[in-house]
């Protein structure tokens, strides 16, 4: 059964942990990491960089994960969520600021369904449809009407009938069961999608967008998939992030050029991705270091193009400026930067097109941060 990443009900939840529960395979619900572990990230128990993929330490059970700038955050089938990594914002969510190299037990949330990440934030959706939050909140990111640090959870303010969140770097986003969207935290290039360029500390709904299935934040860009398979972005564009073929930013949603049948999205700090309905590949916006994996030293691209080179294509992460990808046969491969190991394949080369990650098999769902990678067993 292939997770879908973010697009999680409770059903499915409970569905998934069943799985887990009876699989045969040993290594079902494990993580495994790559590339910078300056905070604790790769969650093994040291600080030491790893250029192939390593276990994360004592962790089993979870079912679905994501990784911020540089911590990551688990959700296990009994609705308890862990984080480890870098923790100078409370991004960790365990009341203090200490960095933790082993996953670590958020307190206080015991039925969350889905998990995101921000750069220095996090984020539980509960199985009430609420959601919680903590971390870094200059700019309203955590959306409980303040700019006050939170190093433990608290709600975000007036959120109810919630089915899927996401986040960028500063701004946070939330899909409702009737299929609009609600956007809040830092707004300079129209991230939040409302029309105007202004912060908020609450949640305002994105314009013009409606019978949204599926939704994705990139660094200052936002994503969604419509019911009939179109792409829809907005926000920062000067690398060409959203697809529209310009590089003018947007602060409310447009289309994406040629994908009409869209099933997962994903988004990096400039580059995005979606898979079709036939499971392959499309990527655009910046490629300057090979993360749309099209073989190319050509900088941008303002419109998708096909990742030819993978086919069978199950679901895709995005980090900084790399990319990951599980196909339908749980192998992982991954393009883009490579300086400090993000990419598994055990060297510090860039690739402009994808390498397979090597002792890395049964892969469901694959994220990450700035400069590593995290992969879910399934």
């Amino acid at each position: 059964m292939v997770h879908r990443r973010h697009r999680i009900s409770a059903a499915l939840v409970v569905s998934i942990a069943l799985l887990a529960m009876t699989s045969a395979t040993a290594h079902a619900g494990t993580v495994r990491t790559w590339g910078d572990n300056a905070y604790g990230q790769l969650g093994d128990g040291t600080f030491t960089r790893r250029l192939t993929a390593v276990a994360v330490k004592g962790l089993s059970g979870v079912i679905q994960l994501h990784g911020g700038r540089e911590h990551v955050v688990a959700l296990k089938g009994d609705g308890t969520v862990w984080t480890w990594g870098r923790n100078v914002y409370g991004q960790l969510g365990i009341g203090n600021t200490t960095n933790e190299n082993v996953p670590v037990r958020v307190p206080g949330i015991t039925d969350a369904i889905q998990v995101t990440t921000g750069h220095y934030t996090s984020f539980a959706l509960l199985g009430n449809g609420t959601v919680k939050a903590w971390g870094w909140n200059v700019y309203g990111t955590i959306g409980d009407g303040t700019t006050t640090r939170r190093t433990s959870p608290v709600t975000v303010h007036g959120l109810t009938g919630v089915v899927e969140i996401a986040a960028g770097r500063d701004h946070s986003l939330a899909l409702k069961a009737n299929g609009t969207v609600w956007a809040w935290g830092y707004n300079a290039y129209g991230n939040l999608g409302d029309g105007t360029f202004t912060q908020r500390a609450e949640p305002v709904k994105v314009d013009l967008l409606t019978n949204v299935t599926h939704i994705a934040g990139g660094r200052d860009h936002s994503l969604a998939i419509r019911k009939d398979g179109s792409v829809w972005a907005w926000g920062f564009n000067q690398g060409g992030e959203l697809g529209d073929g310009t590089k003018t930013n947007r602060n409310r949603p447009v289309q994406t050029r040629t994908i009409n049948d869209a099933i997962d999205v994903a988004a990096g700090a400039n580059h995005s991705l979606a898979i079709r309905s036939d499971h392959t590949l499309w990527a655009w916006g910046q490629n300057d270091y090979g993360q749309l994996g099209l073989g190319t030293s050509t900088s941008t691209y303002a419109s998708p193009a096909r990742v030819s080179s993978l086919s069978g294509v199950a679901e895709v992460g995005a980090g900084r400026q790399h990319t990951i990808v599980v196909l339908r046969d749980g192998s992982v491969w991954a393009f883009g930067q490579n300086d400090v190991g993000q990419l598994g394949d055990g060297s510090l080369t860039t690739r402009r097109s994808p390498v397979r990650v090597p002792g890395v098999s049964g892969a469901v769902e694959s994220a990450g941060g700035r400069g590593y990678g995290v992969v879910l067993i399934g």
